[in-house]
């Protein structure tokens, strides 16, 4: 059985998100996974799995819970967490999400039975960014193919300057009723699709839907500190409604592209810096790049390969704004390559005169350390 996945995570969004944030995320993502759009293999299971988190998330008592204990907290068999029931149990299903699903079969935004508008759908944009830019922020600009208000006739789907009429399906109210025996079942009109207007004149640029398709650019504001999948979302920049409906979000997806030389963890760098063998005998100075120019890095005599080096405040500034990260410099020493006769025969002279003196101490610690323990090693396994 796969493990569960965080709700927030699910959701893809932060735990500090308000009520409307996890129920606006909720709705994107169960319209593009619901089982009657989407005949993905593992649609169906996540649909169920978003499901499953926006019941406990959208119900303060179960998020609360869960944001204690876990999955613990809202598990219906762990009464001992104070657990609250996770799934659909113990909630109100359809007032829960029903208008979720009413978004999915066509039937948008509006009060009681009465016609409704239909919103535009929510657009994502993904975004490659270099670490230099995610670290300072900067601006991009980005082209996408998607629905925007007919100019021809201004939103309204009608044909010179014609109106529309009240549908002769629904009368006006956006819905119908289709009976099956002794059930009466209560849809959206399926001719005018629950607005409760009818156009016998459409607009012959955008077919009487009130948009059209149209490649725009939009200039993108990205601040400092983001990290690959943060979103940034632009109001009412996604499809245009129909006939005039509110348009829909354009979010932006941010990915930053791997860097040369910089790996980045969270708000730190880490950064590998090769130095030679003298060096690292004797100490000495080396210059180490950082994301605002170059410094000098102070190496202590007798440095080791492995040994990490912080410089504080060379890393990247958090996305709140409230620190900045580190700088972790990885010491790695260099052994010489390519050698000639003669600086052999130097290197050879330079070991043998180290185990010259043993009794002031050994010049090699890692070495003496690992023989120690190699040697207790075979004296246990003789034992």
């Amino acid at each position: 059985m796969a493990e569960k996945r965080d709700y927030y995570e699910v959701l893809g969004v932060d735990k500090s998100a308000d009520a409307q944030t996890i129920k606006k995320a909720f709705r994107r993502l169960a319209m593009k996974y619901h089982p009657d759009r989407n005949h993905e293999a593992g649609a169906a299971q996540k649909f169920e799995e978003i499901n499953e988190a926006y019941s406990v998330l959208s119900d303060p008592n179960k998020k609360a819970a869960y944001d204690q204990f876990g999955f613990a907290g809202v598990d219906p068999n762990n009464a001992g967490a104070g657990g609250f029931g996770g799934g659909f149990g113990g909630g109100d299903f359809s007032s829960m999400f029903g208008d979720i699903f009413g978004d999915i079969f066509g039937n948008r935004r509006g009060g009681g039975n009465g016609p409704r508008e239909q919103p535009g759908d929510d657009v994502e944009k993904l975004i490659d960014i270099t670490l230099e830019e995610a670290a300072c922020g900067c601006e991009k600009q980005i082209e996408i193919s998607t629905y925007v208000p007919c100019d021809t006739c201004h939103s309204t789907g009608c044909k010179d300057g014609s109106k529309p009429q009240t549908c002769s399906h629904c009368h006006g109210t956006g819905r119908v009723q289709m009976r099956q025996g002794f059930f009466a079942v209560e849809q959206t009109c399926p001719y005018c699709h629950g607005t409760g207007k009818e156009i016998s004149n459409p607009c012959s640029s955008c077919q009487g839907t009130g948009r059209v398709v149209k490649k725009i650019k939009e200039k993108v504001t990205i601040p400092a500190g983001v990290t690959t999948g943060n979103r940034l979302r632009l109001n009412g920049k996604g499809e245009a409604g129909l006939n005039g409906a509110p348009s829909g979000d354009l979010y932006i997806v941010i990915r930053v592209k791997p860097h040369k030389i910089f790996e980045r963890d969270g708000n730190d760098l880490h950064v590998e810096v090769p130095i030679s063998f003298c060096t690292a005998a004797l100490g000495g100075k080396v210059e180490v790049p950082t994301l605002s120019g170059r410094i000098s890095l102070t190496i202590s005599e007798g440095t080791q390969t492995g040994t990490r080096l912080r410089v504080p405040g060379k890393g990247i500034k958090s996305i709140q704004g409230t620190r900045t990260g580190d700088l972790y410099c990885h010491i790695l020493v260099e052994t010489p390559v390519k050698l000639s006769d003669e600086q052999k025969k130097i290197l050879r002279s330079f070991e043998a005169s180290l185990g010259e003196g043993k009794s002031s101490g050994s010049h090699e610690p890692n070495k003496e350390s690992f023989m120690q323990k190699a040697k207790k090693f075979f004296d246990d396994l003789k034992g």
